[in-house]
This record gives structure tokens, C-alpha cells and sequence, in this order.
């Protein structure tokens, strides 16, 4: 699905992501679902998530640590998920703004012509 104005961020079996040089949006594809983020809202979203105590839901026995709800209401965006898919979603995440930090360092250091 790569259109002129898409780039790949980055990818992991679950998903992947895009930039969009024509909206300036971060479009996050996981598990089926896409949803679209402005980037201090995406960083937001990266947050929400990584703050999640994995180690409560692995050793908590309750049933209400089987999932957790992921909510991010500037992209009308709620996904219930499990252990799993919450730690493939962070690597998801983390990769894309590892890859943006990179990107940003890039441009800095060596100018946004050595990139084109």
C-alpha cells in the first residue's frame, strides 16, 4: 500500500507505519485496524501505552488484567488488547519513534538536502 506521498516508518510482524508528507499524520496499521495521529498526538498515544504495567497484568490472576483498553479519543480509537498485543504494540511504536528521532537527528546534522 505505498502511495507517493506514504512512507514506512517501520514494521514488525502485527502492523506498521507511515508517514503521510502530505498531512503530516503518522498512520499506525496494527492487528487489523488503522488509525491516524498527528505527531505530539501520536507521542501521546506512545506514552498512554508504554505506561501500562505489564508486570501487574502477568503475575495479577484476576480476569480484569486479561486485557487492557487502549484508548486514544483524537483518532476515535479504542482497542481492548492482551499481553501480547500490547507488547507488540509498543514495539511498534517505540521502532516509529526511534526511526522519527533518527530522521530529526539526520536533517540536523547533515541538512535536509543530504536527505533527498
Amino acid at each position: 500500500m505505498e502511495y507517493p506521498a506514504f512512507h514506512e516508518l517501520y514494521q514488525n510482524s502485527k502492523g506498521s507505519t507511515w508517514q503521510c508528507d502530505l498531512t503530516n499524520k503518522i498512520h499506525v496499521h496494527f492487528n487489523g485496524m488503522v488509525a491516524s495521529f498527528k505527531i505530539h498526538d501520536f507521542l501521546a498515544f506512545r506514552r498512554k501505552v508504554s505506561s501500562i504495567d505489564i508486570h501487574q497484568m502477568i503475575f495479577n490472576l484476576s480476569d480484569d488484567f486479561d486485557y487492557e483498553l487502549v484508548e486514544a479519543p483524537q483518532a476515535q480509537l479504542s482497542w481492548q488488547l492482551t499481553l501480547c498485543e500490547i507488547v507488540q504494540l509498543r514495539d511498534l511504536l517505540d521502532g516509529t519513534k526511534f526511526v522519527l528521532s533518527l530522521n530529526s537527528m539526520l536533517y540536523e546534522v547533515l541538512g535536509e538536502g543530504a536527505l533527498a
